[in-house]
């Protein structure tokens, strides 16, 4: 429907004509001397011209006086009320893309991917599942930022998490400084709807805080975590008496994310390719969705452009038309000094 965000302006339409009244009228002497014949000339050939379109001259003062009054009332068009999801949770996930995670110990397709491609293929299907969660995404490497806050958009989440570079964010892993971002993230949520997932391939060893004291601030806020350690515990790589076996892992602290899932209620995964952590995402996909207030939107569209762009429109031409009248008038009235 059709409505004005400020419908009182209206009662401004009279103000020119409140005006013509307030304002002093100028005081008309009688004349003395008679002016010569080209000068009486000129001022009758003026007032012809302008006697026959005084009518249409305000006529268009007062159509721009009114556009303009109409696009300060703010015009709107308000569509019809949408509902948004009734169920779900506030769901963040905390990336790891530290420089550890460019190593090629994954395999999709027969061939070796960085364990970052591997997360973006799985974390982006799960992103894809969860119509009902406002989701948001957190990547972190020697310093933690926001990449996507909690929305309802979950193709923008993906995209963005797609969009992930190793490096953007440091080659060190801070995973106590995301577990605090994402409490002050999360702290002003309902209760039964904060829910964290952190997913690392390493041991916290940048940022701030420490992972137990983001765990304990955590705790306090009533944020169930979610802790997914990452990588390959074998590898075969080439060396110079042949191939051999090392654990890309190694520096896996498991200890610390068991105990942060642990403290908080939530539960740890261990994901050694793209099938565990596939069946751990799918796992996280069964949890309880909680009932959450029905919240409804309606799309408001701003036309105040359109009574403005027409009283510009007016304008110009009105202009436009009074230039042209100047410069005919002088003509006119030449013309008649020959004729004499």
């Amino acid at each position: 429907m059709f409505e004005m965000q400020w419908p009182w302006l209206l009662w401004l339409a009279p103000l020119p004509l409140l005006m013509g009244f307030i304002a002093p009228k100028k005081r008309i002497e009688a004349a003395l001397r008679v002016p010569f014949y080209q000068h009486a000339s000129q001022l009758e050939q003026q007032n012809r011209l302008g006697v026959g379109k005084r009518p249409a001259k305000l006529l268009s003062l007062w159509a721009i006086w009114l556009c303009c009054l109409l696009a300060a009332t703010n015009p709107q068009w308000v569509g019809e009320p949408t509902s948004m999801p009734s169920s779900g949770r506030d769901l963040l996930m905390a990336v790891d893309i530290s420089g550890s995670m460019e190593q090629t110990d994954m395999v999709a397709n027969g061939r070796r991917i960085t364990r970052l491609m591997a997360v973006k293929k799985v974390i982006g299907d799960f992103v894809t599942r969860r119509t009902t969660d406002r989701l948001g995404l957190i990547l972190f490497g020697a310093q933690a930022y926001l990449q996507a806050p909690l929305t309802y958009d979950r193709n923008t989440v993906n995209q963005l998490l797609q969009e992930a570079q190793i490096g953007f964010a440091g080659r060190e892993t801070a995973i106590g400084d995301a577990i605090g971002l994402a409490v002050k993230r999360l702290r002003d949520r309902p209760d039964a709807s904060r829910v964290l997932v952190v997913l690392t391939d390493g041991a916290n060893t940048a940022g701030v805080l420490t992972p137990d004291k983001a765990t304990e601030l955590a705790q306090k806020a009533g944020i169930k975590i979610y802790t997914i350690a990452f990588g390959a515990e074998s590898m075969e790589v080439p060396g110079i008496f042949g191939s051999r076996t090392v654990n890309p892992s190694a520096d896996l602290d498991e200890g610390t994310m068991i105990a942060i899932a642990e403290k908080t209620g939530g539960k740890y995964f261990r994901a050694r390719d793209l099938e565990e952590l596939d069946n751990i995402h799918r796992e996280l996909d069964r949890l309880e969705p909680i009932e959450m207030e029905t919240e409804t939107f309606r799309p408001v569209q701003t036309l105040f452009y359109w009574p403005l762009a027409f009283a510009f429109l007016l304008s110009l031409i009105f202009a436009v038309i009074h230039i042209w009248q100047g410069r005919a008038t002088p003509e006119a009235t030449t013309g008649a000094e020959v004729k004499q």
